[in-house]
């Protein structure tokens, strides 16, 4: 199953009401299933981060975890950290990219956030995964 356009506007729309409360400029995208684009917000944020949001949700949905644990995950492969950075057209292991479920607990996509600190890109996403569960 992947996320619906109704289910990435509310997860987007939730994301986006903490990123004004912490008042910061971010990016936001949403991925279904595939690592394909369903939903993004330029929040006044900088050229550079638009990537990083979007490459943050892949790296969630392509693992199946939040971008954060696969950057635990590599970092704990020593030797092979550069080559399965450089996987998939480059991962972003950094915080922020959460993995979105259905009311299931099935993953149907994954929400990225790129603009803050990484404790806040990890709460926008966390907002905008909590608005569809």
């Amino acid at each position: 199953m992947n996320i619906t356009y109704q289910e990435a506007a509310q997860a987007l729309n939730a994301a986006i009401a903490k990123a004004k409360t912490l008042g910061i400029p971010v990016s936001i995208a949403i991925v279904d299933q595939g690592g394909h684009q369903v939903a993004f917000a330029r929040l006044d944020s900088v050229y550079g981060v638009i990537d990083f949001a979007i490459k943050k949700a892949k790296t969630a949905v392509m693992f199946g975890v939040d971008s954060d644990v696969m950057g635990t995950i590599i970092h704990a492969a020593n030797g092979q950290n550069s080559g399965m950075i450089q996987a998939n057209d480059g991962l972003l292991t950094l915080a922020g990219g959460v993995v979105l479920k259905n009311k299931a607990g099935i993953m149907i996509g994954a929400i990225g956030s790129s603009g803050g600190t990484p404790e806040q890109d990890k709460a926008i996403a966390a907002a905008g995964a909590t608005a569809i569960q």
